[in-house]
């Protein structure tokens, strides 16, 4: 039944987009009911490189800097909410989030949250906001215009705690 809604709102949809068979919308061609030609899409960019300001300093006493964190998933935000130390105490969730979307840092084999747990605190609140920034479409900044001289100016939307939306 709910199929049967959504198409029929693509549908709706593609009428209103001037489309009368309603084919565009549905990712069909122009009144021949034929698949139509996808766009060429630029590939989804998933990990991103980062420099921490300190770096982790491993056992050895070896200093690791450079690393890469993907993109997370829902499941990502939703396993650690599970982990009895996220239970005992909520700030622990960057830790344990933050551990799962790393994917290198350094030399290092394996990036864990027993690694972020151990970073130094400019580097763990660095590794927050570098989550935010590639999980919000690249910026947490949003365009305001202000309302008394209606110049238009940034401002920054971080703050709230990470794997809170």
């Amino acid at each position: 039944m709910r199929r049967t809604a959504l198409r029929a709102g693509a549908a709706a949809v593609a009428v209103a987009a001037g489309d009368a068979n309603g084919g565009a919308a549905a990712g069909l061609g122009p009144q021949t009911g034929t698949p139509a030609a996808a766009p060429a899409a630029r590939p989804l960019r998933t990990e991103f490189s980062f420099e921490l300001p300190r770096g982790y300093v491993d056992d050895a006493g070896a200093v690791h800097r450079d690393g890469t964190m993907r993109l997370a998933t829902a499941r990502d935000e939703l396993i650690p909410l599970r982990d009895m130390r996220v239970q005992e105490n909520p700030a622990y969730l960057s830790v344990v989030l933050l551990g799962r979307v790393i994917t290198r840092l350094g030399s290092l084999p394996l990036v864990h949250d027993g690694v972020v747990e151990n970073m130094f605190a400019s580097d763990l609140a660095f590794l927050q906001d570098f989550y935010r920034q590639i999980n919000a479409e690249g910026h947490t900044r949003a365009g305001v215009t202000c309302p008394h001289c209606e110049q238009p100016f940034e401002v920054e939307l971080g703050g709230s705690r990470l794997g809170e939306s």
